[in-house]
């Protein structure tokens, strides 16, 4: 896991890799070149895991001299890779998955990005015919941002290491801080919150030919296509194979040359990777023990400490506990904030930033997480609207009967709220949606109802947008709202935030659920695998039989890296809360309807409604604007 610059065109400047040093305490590279259009840069910071050696110091070039290779990331199936290379005549002189990735592209170029099996973001400049290449993994695990004009184009894995270059203004995208105030999603096109600023989206590359003196022009195209299979299997033959793809890709994860231990919240995810690694890491028979980090409160609406308990010990892990506190959030907040370089959903954010910051306490360098299974297994609740949706367009009554029954006993939803809810959507279109405009006018206040949001804000939903820039099919069912969720929209957010809460900590954030066969195959299961009854990620409750504890295996509550943000809120952090309302509004004029927006705040905040994730987002918006310097 490491930091990685590259230009072509601008003037080489070394603090753009120098900005994101903790990315890479062990290491400093920067190279620069000459092309017809003008300098070539690349820069790099390394943090070493496997063959910690020089020899893995970059930018690393091949014996020739002709390929140079900036690379964050892991290669998991490296060792695979090398001995597959060296049977073609292939000789190697590290050990590292570095060396790997720089031959595969040598030797298979562009055809080489299927063979990888990890995350990845590279750039390899071709000295030689010189043409740069950068290229991002499957799903976005590592960043890449790309910022390109007819004078200059640069790639970084830090939106911060962007700023400040020549055409790039500084100021906030209005449509994309819309879809981010409405709904809390971000990451769910190319754009960012910067204006000019973009991603290379996951399973996308891009090529600059800087032979020619024309101009730099970047070609971007899709290497892995955003699209699933269909698979007709029973569930036991579901359960097995899901258990066998998840206990592959645990293993490959553990290759390591450098301490590795898991975050621990007490979910069916991260407890099934702390298990799995246990039977691996040997803790069972007197080998080494599992290290793991859990955040922990005293409000019992929020903590999840006996299911941690449980995990712990079931598989005799080294646990290692933190209690993250109110006066802490917005201590910490400006910090956070700068170094996800936009902003944030909730104090979620902060909860994991004080889980890295415990490992790396303790001194463990990479931490294996359960992201992306919800958004492959469907295990948010949002997703229950469209599978009984599904279940009364086939007419299976008993089975939504049965649902609505385990829902309200599982998780507390209210019988008459699932009818309310479910009955809506089946109303014809323009009585659907007046109720809904009714009840939007009613509890919304109108506080996004601003001539600046008008005109240039996003019209439709963010998942619509998602789903549109991907080309995936409209979301209809689950296997639809999971492939957008995974290609389009969710995970590409909760990846930036991991991404950057543990490399502030220089700490390499591994996501065994995202190992491409195990989501090619997950994607493909029929809804039947997923939603059942009260039940969600069905598939992976029954392949972890036996291997995780009932309690959890059996917990139907979902939580994640939450907070108590309710209760801080409406106490010991209120009046912290208000004033950074106010900053927001007075930093932004004009984009909010600050009447509407003093309202929701003060319904909330005085209980009268619902307390939700609105009101962070209003205020870390302000708090990304003074850290950045985002304007209007």
């Amino acid at each position: 896991m490491c930091g990685i610059f590259g230009s072509v065109g601008f003037e080489p400047d070394p603090q753009r890799i120098d900005i994101v040093a903790h990315r890479g305490p062990d290491g400093r590279g920067w190279k620069t070149f000459a092309s017809q259009v003008g300098p070539v840069a690349l820069g790099h910071r390394r943090l070493a895991i496997i063959d910690v050696t020089d020899a893995g110091l970059q930018p690393m070039c091949d014996p020739s001299g002709r390929y140079w290779l900036v690379f964050n990331g892991e290669i998991y199936n490296y060792i695979e890779l090398r001995e597959e290379m060296r049977a073609k005549g292939e000789v190697f002189i590290s050990e590292s998955d570095s060396e790997v990735l720089l031959r595969a592209y040598m030797l298979w170029g562009e055809d080489a990005l299927p063979r990888l099996r990890g995350m990845f973001a590279f750039l390899i400049w071709d000295e030689r015919d010189k043409k740069l290449f950068a290229a991002r993994d499957r799903y976005g695990i590592k960043p890449l941002y790309l910022f390109a004009t007819p004078r200059g184009t640069a790639f970084a894995s830090e939106i911060k290491q962007l700023l400040g270059l020549p055409g790039l203004s500084g100021r906030m995208n209005i449509a994309r801080a819309h879809d981010f105030l409405a709904s809390g999603i971000a990451d769910h096109t190319a754009e960012t919150m910067f204006e000019g600023v973009m991603q290379v989206r996951g399973g996308e590359c891009a090529t600059i030919d800087a032979s020619i003196s024309d101009s730099v022009a970047v070609k971007l195209r899709r290497w892995y296509p955003a699209s699933a299979g269909e698979l007709s299997i029973s569930e036991g033959e579901a359960a097995e194979r899901f258990r066998e793809l998840l206990t592959e890709s645990v293993r490959l994860h553990l290759r390591s040359d450098v301490p590795v231990g898991s975050c621990l919240s007490g979910g069916l995810d991260s407890s099934a990777i702390v298990s799995l690694m246990s039977g691996m890491m040997g803790s069972d028979s007197g080998g080494s023990r599992v290290n793991t980090v859990s955040a922990c409160y005293a409000e019992k609406s929020v903590d999840e400490k006996p299911f941690m308990d449980a995990v712990v010990a079931h598989a005799h892990t080294e646990p290692h506990f933190i209690f993250p506190k109110a006066d802490d959030v917005f201590q910490r907040a400006s910090d956070i904030t700068w170094h996800q370089d936009e902003p944030f959903g909730s104090t979620s954010i902060f909860a994991q930033w004080c889980v890295f910051e415990e490992a790396r306490r303790v001194g463990v360098k990479v931490m294996l997480d359960g992201q992306g299974a919800d958004e492959q297994l469907s295990g948010y609740h949002s997703g229950f609207s469209y599978y009984m949706a599904d279940l009364t367009r086939r007419r299976q009554f008993g089975q939504l009967l049965t649902t609505i029954i385990e829902r309200n006993r599982y998780h507390g939803t209210p019988i008459y709220e699932q009818i309310r809810n479910h009955l809506v959507p089946l109303l014809p279109p323009g009585l659907a949606g007046l109720l809904r405009q009714q009840h939007r006018a009613l509890t919304q206040h109108d506080w996004l109802g601003t001539d600046t949001l008008r005109q240039k804000g996003n019209p439709r939903t963010a998942l619509e947008l998602a789903t549109d820039e991907l080309g995936l099919p409209a979301v209809t069912d689950l296997r639809s709202l999971c492939m957008t969720l995974t290609y389009g929209s969710n995970l590409a957010m909760l990846l930036h935030w991991e991404d950057r809460n543990s490399m502030a900590h220089s700490i390499e954030a591994r996501v065994p659920f995202l190992d491409h066969p195990l989501v090619e195959f997950s994607l493909a299961l029929g809804n039947d695998h997923k939603i059942v009854g009260g039940d969600t990620k069905r598939v992976l409750r029954r392949g972890m039989n036996g291997i995780l504890p009932e309690v959890v295996k059996e917990r139907r509550d979902k939580l994640g890296f939450a907070t108590p943000e309710q209760i801080w809120f409406r106490g010991p952090l209120r009046g912290l809360v208000e004033d950074g309302i106010e900053k927001t509004l007075s930093r932004y004029p004009g984009l909010m309807n600050a009447t509407g927006v003093r309202a929701l705040a003060q319904e909330m905040l005085d209980g009268d409604r619902p307390l939700d994730f609105t009101l962070w987002r209003i205020v870390n918006l302000g708090l990304w604007g003074e850290r950045t310097g985002a304007t209007l």
